[in-house]
């Protein structure tokens, strides 16, 4: 069975997807070209910028030749592995990530004696390193930006973003990647950009996940917890990852969880960095199958394992939703996403989502059919 770069094979519809999207993008990415490319969770798009930056990469002692940006701590924590794991043959490429929550020192101590020749980072703490002049920008020629339209619809994540651009040479390559790319963000996209190539793998109305089931259930607020208990009672899965809207209530379903023998763990923003970065590595390893998180990993975070995403709050907007479902059915692999509607305007969301996306999602039946959600991976 001929399989590709991830050892899923060629033969299903999302990974002809993923295999036209790196094909179309990779060789004119290594030809330099500035790229704009949207496509759907789990395509391969951090792939692309990941090899074709590779590729062209020429390293120098003490010099910073890429530079790529995304907005939360654990997506730079996972591309920076992505780097280190397609380097493997290539020992004289360095890459390194830096993001708020470590001690800065550590950073610059990092930057003077071991410098990397690819930076991942958040804005935040790249700018600060930029403007200390540890971090020197002067020679890249790789600007990178992954979920960029999180990072430029934020006024204040945009600025810093603009400001990091201005210290680095004006002739360079910028590839910026997103799974939702609105026509009104392309725009700001291009002014960063010199006539760049632009790749939609899919219209916004085919953007939900080919091979992912998904339903609603219509319930009281008040009936939530019984109703996570039966399914997770009931449900196949390799691992579950169960989405609420707050920190506090991340913390509280978490425990009740665990109370009711359910060996969940919980992942959100007042957990210190170290602590974040510890849970989520070993969830991704396969320690632990149900994680309950806010929209901090509701972006870009790819663990292969997952097959349901449980929506036990509603997300406030359709995007939202897309992101937080596509950490299931990755790949074009099978996945089931169920949301908990409990009010009107979890409904008018619901309602945005069908409409928008053009997909019809049902109530979640007595029974369903396991085959259609669950697939065999190795633990």
């Amino acid at each position: 069975m001929i399989k590709d770069m991830f050892g899923y094979p060629f033969f299903s519809r999302g990974n002809m997807i993923k295999k036209k999207l790196q094909h179309e993008c990779i060789p004119q990415a290594i030809l330099g070209m500035d790229v704009i490319c949207q496509a759907k969770s789990g395509m391969g798009k951090t792939a692309v910028f990941v090899l074709s930056t590779l590729q062209q990469v020429d390293p120098v002692p003490g010099q910073v030749a890429a530079l790529v940006l995304c907005h939360t701590r654990e997506l730079a924590y996972q591309i920076c592995h992505e780097f280190e794991r397609f380097s493997t043959y290539l020992p004289d490429i360095k890459a390194a990530v830096f993001y708020g929550g470590v001690n800065i020192k550590v950073h610059k101590e990092l930057l003077k004696n071991e410098c990397p020749h690819i930076v991942v980072g958040t804005p935040g703490r790249i700018l600060a390193l930029a403007r200390d002049k540890d971090l020197g920008l002067k020679n890249v020629r790789h600007f990178i930006l992954d979920e960029c339209d999180k990072m430029l619809e934020s006024l204040d994540m945009r600025r810093d973003v603009q400001e990091i651009f201005k210290l680095t040479p004006h002739d360079k390559q910028v590839m910026m990647f997103s799974a939702t790319l609105s026509k009104e963000i392309r725009p700001v996209c291009k002014k960063f950009m010199q006539d760049p190539m632009e790749i939609y793998v899919d219209d916004e109305a085919k953007l939900t996940l080919h091979g992912l089931v998904q339903h609603y259930i219509k319930l009281q607020e008040t009936e939530k917890n019984r109703k996570l208990n039966d399914l997770l009672d009931a449900l196949d899965f390799n691992q579950v990852v169960i989405f609420v809207k707050s920190v506090s209530r991340a913390a509280e379903l978490n425990k009740l969880l665990v109370e009711c023998n359910f060996p969940s763990i919980c992942i959100h923003s007042a957990m210190s960095q170290e602590e974040r970065l510890k849970r989520y590595k070993g969830f991704k390893e396969g320690k632990q199958r149900i994680l309950v998180a806010t929209d901090l990993v509701g972006r870009g975070i790819d663990i292969e394992r997952v097959n349901i995403v449980i929506n036990y709050d509603m997300p406030d907007s359709a995007d939202t939703y897309l992101h937080r479902v596509g950490r299931a059915g990755r790949f074009g692999t099978k996945g089931l996403a169920i949301t908990f509607v409990s009010s009107t305007a979890d409904s008018e969301v619901l309602n945005q989502v069908q409409s928008r996306f053009e997909v019809d999602i049902k109530e979640l039946p007595e029974q369903i059919d396991t085959s259609t959600y669950s697939r065999n991976l190795v633990w």
